[in-house]
């Protein structure tokens, strides 16, 4: 099996077990292991004096074709930049927590071994989630125009609102005067989504949120709509400079640039053990259920 393992570079302090999880897969028997570029940089910079096992370095998306299996180490933000690297290619992603929260990268510290062993005795399955797409009349994110968490637009400075006139199939929705809108897939319902009053929504149904960024209007409220929709975006305000994201990736923009997103044409494949369950994270993730008085 051809394993690729990608990490960026975080507290020095970690180094030494993101190079155990390393050792921990590329010396079992029959795995060809394949490092990033990134992984290789921070662990021989953090670690001088440790040597890294056989491997073969890779880049980015032209080195992966032959990668059966991409382990991502780091938080959820690595393994949306683990996405940026696979694209179409439809290669499996695992998650492997070393940051805090983990939604995506579920597999903690202390499984390891045991997911590593799992993995190379087929004992998952792939869960597909879908993406959202951006259409643009420029290349606004280098080709890279897809997010699996969300897809943003905000205004860049601290003063005036912005009015986001909002479309659904070319058919006129809303003018959201706000900070700010979000579309985001099932997946990103647990992550910005959240944190501006949208709903949490289960990563297999069919749909988007809309939810506007500290609306002017109080009554405005999110929305969920299918993902086979078309939403199409007119951007107006006091400054003619404006910022977009997908996921992590932010670029300004001005209003003359025509923006509308819909459903990724590919998914994100993200490998999944038996003991993990979407319910069970929420529940640990947000303390679902805790209460001191009980």
């Amino acid at each position: 099996m051809k394993i690729g393992i990608h990490s960026r570079s975080m507290d020095p302090s970690k180094s030494a077990y993101i190079l155990n999880i390393v050792k921990e897969i590329a010396l079992r028997e029959n795995v060809e292991t394949w490092l990033s570029a990134e992984l290789i940089e921070y662990i021989t910079s953090s670690l001088p004096s440790e040597s890294l096992p056989t491997h073969i370095p890779f880049v980015g998306y032209d080195d992966l074709g032959p990668i059966d299996i991409l382990v991502s180490i780091g938080g959820d933000g690595t393994l949306l930049h683990s996405l940026t690297m696979v694209r179409e290619r439809h290669i499996p992603i695992l998650g492997i927590n070393a940051g805090r929260l983990g939604f995506l990268a579920t597999t903690s510290k202390d499984k390891v071994k045991t997911a590593v062993d799992a993995l190379l005795n087929g004992y998952y399955t792939i869960e597909q989630r879908s993406m959202i797409a951006l259409e643009s009349n420029i290349d606004v994110f280098d080709g890279l125009n897809f997010g699996l968490n969300e897809f943003t637009i905000l205004k860049r400075d601290t003063s005036s609102m912005i009015q986001v006139n909002t479309y659904l199939d070319g058919e006129y929705l809303n003018s959201y005067w706000s900070d700010g809108l979000i579309v985001s897939t099932p997946t990103g319902s647990t992550g910005y989504s959240l944190s501006v009053g949208g709903p949490v929504v289960m990563p297999n149904t069919g749909n988007f949120i809309i939810a506007p960024v500290c609306p002017h209007n109080l009554n405005v409220r999110p929305l969920v709509v299918s993902d086979s929709s078309v939403i199409s975006f007119q951007i107006e305000g006091r400054s003619r400079n404006f910022l977009v994201s997908l996921d992590s990736r932010s670029k300004k923009v001005d209003d003359t640039v025509k923006l509308a997103v819909r459903k990724c044409p590919f998914y994100a494949n993200l490998v999944k053990f038996n003991e993990d369950n979407f319910l069970s994270t929420l529940r640990l993730k947000l303390n679902w259920g805790i209460d001191a008085r009980n």
